[in-house]
């Protein structure tokens, strides 16, 4: 495969790497652990044997010592999983629990959590919307009052991703009674006393254990406390680029293996003597899926390449994000419209696709949101 910047070929290396561990050791059990609605805390593991979990980490602490291109590559392969549910609840942990202990934490915290977070021995969840503050974090509730030594934190957290699973939670808290931005601090929680999960069954990602979390009258130490004191909303921002060119990449991932799979089968589906492809209006829709899918690289390609550059590629990446989600969640649709019946089947990966597709425009910031954002960007 030659490379397209801004990958090398030390990162398509990578990829095929990464794509055979996947097709081999995951693919196979995607619809079993579907059923299961879980995949074994094994994975984590798994993943860590092959290097998977640390790409873009310092060696010091048991990562790869790569950058970020690195994990662009595995975003991208995790559609090969062929269960989003798996793939979201391995990127939770490696996209978005462990960035602000690798960024803010002090080297005693990334000893104790980023360590045998990048071994697979522990799995972290980020624990930031709660049930009446989703997109408006500063409306969060969680309280962490100070006590002798700490913090005792009471609230909750909803539709968290390994949020049954989690040993350790980073946990968005109001830490004074000033309203804003200001007074949201974060604290590292470990699973014990007063920390209860009650798992959410949602339309699609059945494999992920996606919760709603209890905090009642937990005690966190001081040595836990993330970052600054009542600066916490700078470390919700600091990640939220990356969050979101990850989904960009992974929607990226889908849209291409669907168009891989749906073209195939529309050459070995035979109706009215010839096969689907044979067929103009089918053989048209399938030239505009290859169009979307070469638009939603392309765009989300050129917000990477700015964003390992070391810009601040806001409205770029709000559009990669904003244009990708969508563009997957339509062209699953189309896929199934081009099985027919049997894409309504649940044993054909494009039900499940199409499902899982459908958190893509909602995650890591609506459509809505998107949308606001891009638009003050532009001056609008």
């Amino acid at each position: 495969m030659t490379p397209q910047p801004p990958f090398t070929d030390e990162h398509e290396e990578l990829r095929r790497s990464a794509r055979g561990f996947i097709e081999r050791e995951l693919a196979p059990q995607a619809q079993e652990w579907e059923e299961r609605e879980w995949f074994p805390d094994e994975l984590f593991g798994k993943l860590a044997a092959q290097g998977l979990l640390g790409l873009k980490y310092p060696e010091e602490y048991g990562g790869q010592g790569g950058d970020y291109l690195h994990e662009a590559v595995l975003c991208e392969e995790m559609a090969r999983v062929g269960s989003g549910g798996t793939a979201a609840g391995l990127g939770a942990h490696i996209n978005i629990a462990t960035p602000p202990i690798w960024k803010f934490g002090t080297d005693d915290q990334k000893q104790r959590y980023l360590v045998p977070a990048i071994a697979g021995e522990r799995i972290g969840a980020l624990g930031i919307t709660e049930p009446g503050a989703g997109s408006d974090v500063a409306s969060i509730a969680t309280r962490a009052e100070r006590v002798d030594g700490g913090f005792v934190v009471n609230g909750e957290k909803t539709y968290i991703t390994n949020g049954v699973r989690a040993d350790f939670i980073v946990t968005a808290v109001k830490t004074t009674q000033d309203g804003g931005h200001h007074g949201i601090s974060f604290l590292i929680v470990d699973r014990g006393e007063g920390v209860e999960s009650a798992a959410l069954h949602k339309l699609g990602w059945h494999a992920s254990d996606t919760a709603t979390i209890s905090y009642q009258d937990v005690y966190v130490p001081e040595e836990n406390l993330l970052g600054e004191l009542n600066e916490g909303f700078k470390l919700i921002m600091a990640n939220f680029q990356w969050e979101r060119l990850a989904m960009a990449l992974g929607a990226v991932g889908a849209i291409a293996l669907a168009w891989e799979r749906t073209a195939q089968f529309a050459r070995e589906r035979t109706t009215f003597g010839r096969p689907l492809s044979g067929h103009q209006v089918i053989r048209h829709k399938l030239a505009d899926l290859a169009s979307t899918a070469y638009a939603a690289r392309c765009v989300t390609y050129d917000a990477l390449r700015r964003f390992v550059a070391g810009e601040e590629p806001l409205k770029e990446v709000t559009m990669a994000k904003l244009l990708t989600q969508r563009a997957c969640f339509e062209v699953m649709d189309e896929c199934l419209q081009i099985h027919g019946g049997a894409g309504y089947m649940r044993e054909y990966w494009v039900e499940r696709a199409a499902r899982d597709a459908r958190l893509g425009p909602i995650g890591g910031g609506s459509d809505e949101i998107m949308r606001e954002i891009l638009g003050r960007a532009l001056a609008l």
